[in-house]
């Protein structure tokens, strides 16, 4: 699953679109190496995610193609968050 899709349905940013500046722009990592919105994710990936102020690395624990809301945070682990 490309990485814009993965954080919009995850729900770790609302938006596609905003997925895929905040990526394209260089904040995100996946497994310590500069990712792009099209960068493809696996289960086991670590992200770290700079958007705003906030700073958050993630496991990805599955790659669902849509998920309910409240399914959501099960998609990824939190390892830390600042």
């Amino acid at each position: 699953m490309r990485l814009d899709k993965y954080l919009k349905v995850s729900r770790l940013i609302k938006r596609r679109s905003v997925a895929k500046e905040v990526s394209d722009a260089g904040n995100i990592d996946v497994n310590g190496r500069k990712a792009k919105s099209s960068t493809k994710l696996a289960v086991g990936d670590i992200l770290d995610i700079r958007h705003g102020e906030k700073t958050l690395r993630v496991k990805v624990l599955s790659l669902e193609t849509s998920v309910k809301k409240n399914d959501a945070p099960n998609m990824y682990e939190i390892i830390n968050q600042s």
